[in-house]
C-alpha cells in the first residue's frame, strides 16, 4: 500500500486569513493575505500508523473520491493541469487517502484551499513552494492552476486561498494578476495591541453571498460606492499596515468597519452585530469581515486585547489571537 513518506509528513498546510480584500478584490482592489498556522491540515492514509477518528477519515476519503470525479471531467475536457498525476491520485485514493484537518469548514480560513494545496504538492508539486523564492510570473501561473483545482468547492475560485496555503508566506495582491510575497512589519511587543478572530459559532456559505454581491454590483449606484469608497478604504488599510503606520492604520480601519456595518450587513453574523457596534461606539476594538462572512469568524483589531477578550468571553464568544501589532 502507498504511504506518505517521512519527509512528506512535514508538508502540513496552514489555514489562511484574508486581512483585507474580501469582496473588493473581485472589483480589482488590493488584497493582503497571511498563512495562519493555528489551523492546518495534511494528507494521510487510513490505518497507516495514524491515530485519528476513523469515521472522519472515511468520510474525508469519500469526499476526495467525489473530487477525483471532478478532476476526471477536467482531464476529459483538456483543462486539467498537465503536471497533475491523476492516475497516482486514483491509486492512493483506493489505498485510503484522506485529509486530516483542523481547519473548520465555512469559517473563511481556507479549508478547501489547504486541501487543494496539499494535493497539488503531492501530485503536481514542482518544488517551488517557498513563498519568498518564487517569481511573479510563477506565482501567477500557479494561482491560475489553483483556481481551476479549487473551483469544484465554490463554483468559481480566484486561486488565492490555495496559493497562500501552498506558499505559506504573506502575499500582497496589487491586483488579481500582480501578486508578490511581502513581509509585514512587526515590532517588539510592548503594548496590548492585537489582531484576533471572533467565532460566530456557525459556518457561512461563500457561493450565495458572492452571487448576491455580484448581483448588487449590477446596480450602478452600488457599484460606484464599492469602487469609489470601499476600494479606497481597503487599499488605505493595506498601505498603512505594510508601511508600519499604526496610527493611520487604525484610523482607516475604523472607517472600513463602519462601511461594512452599513453596506455588508447581510454578511455580518447576527450574534456579532451588537459586538460590532459596541466596538465602533467605544473605540475599544474594530471588527471586519474575515472572508465572505455570513458565519464563521470575523476579524478584530484592538489596542486593548485583554479587555476585549474579557468582554467577548462574557458574551460566550470564543476569541483566538492571530498576532500582535505593537506601536513604535
Amino acid at each position: 500500500m502507498s504511504t506518505i513518506k517521512e519527509t512528506d509528513k512535514n508538508h502540513i498546510f496552514f489555514s489562511k486569513i484574508m486581512l483585507f480584500g474580501e469582496y473588493s478584490i473581485i472589483l480589482g482592489s488590493m488584497g493582503l493575505t497571511i498563512p495562519y498556522a493555528h489551523f492546518n491540515g495534511g494528507l494521510g492514509f487510513i490505518n497507516s500508523n495514524n491515530y485519528t477518528d476513523l469515521d472522519y477519515a472515511r468520510e474525508s476519503n469519500r469526499l476526495i473520491k467525489d473530487y477525483y470525479q471532478y478532476l476526471c471531467e477536467l482531464e476529459t475536457s483538456g483543462k486539467l493541469p498537465p503536471d497533475f498525476n491523476i492516475s497516482r491520485f486514483k491509486t492512493e485514493i483506493d489505498a485510503g487517502l484522506y485529509f486530516e484537518s483542523s481547519i473548520p469548514e465555512g469559517y473563511g480560513l481556507g479549508s478547501s484551499g489547504a486541501l487543494v494545496a496539499s494535493l497539488y504538492q503531492r501530485y503536481a508539486g514542482d518544488g517551488k513552494s517557498s513563498g519568498n523564492k518564487i517569481t511573479g510570473r510563477e506565482i501567477s501561473a500557479l494561482k491560475n492552476k489553483m483556481a481551476l483545482l479549487e473551483s469544484y468547492f465554490h463554483g468559481t475560485s480566484s486561486g488565492i486561498d490555495p496559493l497562500i496555503c501552498y506558499l505559506k508566506h504573506p502575499l500582497l495582491l496589487k491586483d488579481q494578476e500582480n501578486i508578490i510575497p511581502i513581509d509585514i512589519p512587526r515590532y517588539e511587543i510592548k503594548s496590548d495591541d492585537a489582531i484576533f478572530l471572533v467565532n460566530s459559532g456557525k459556518p457561512g456559505k461563500t457561493a450565495p453571498l458572492v452571487k448576491q454581491f455580484l448581483m448588487d454590483c449590477e446596480n450602478p449606484v452600488y457599484l460606484g460606492k464599492m469602487k469609489n469608497e470601499y476600494i479606497t478604504l481597503n487599499n488605505n488599510c493595506i498601505n498603512s499596515l505594510i508601511e508600519g503606520n499604526v496610527r493611520n492604520f487604525f484610523k482607516n480601519l475604523n472607517e472600513l468597519s463602519i462601511f461594512q456595518a452599513i453596506n455588508f450587513r447581510r454578511m455580518i453574523p447576527e450574534n456579532l452585530e451588537e459586538g460590532w457596534q459596541f466596538g465602533l461606539s467605544t473605540g475599544e476594538y474594530c471588527l471586519k469581515l474575515c472572508g465572505s462572512g455570513g458565519g464563521g469568524f470575523v476579524l478584530g483589531f484592538t489596542h486593548n486585547y485583554s479587555g476585549t477578550l474579557e468582554r467577548f468571553s462574557q458574551k460566550g464568544l470564543n476569541v483566538i489571537p492571530v498576532y500582535q501589532l505593537v506601536k513604535k
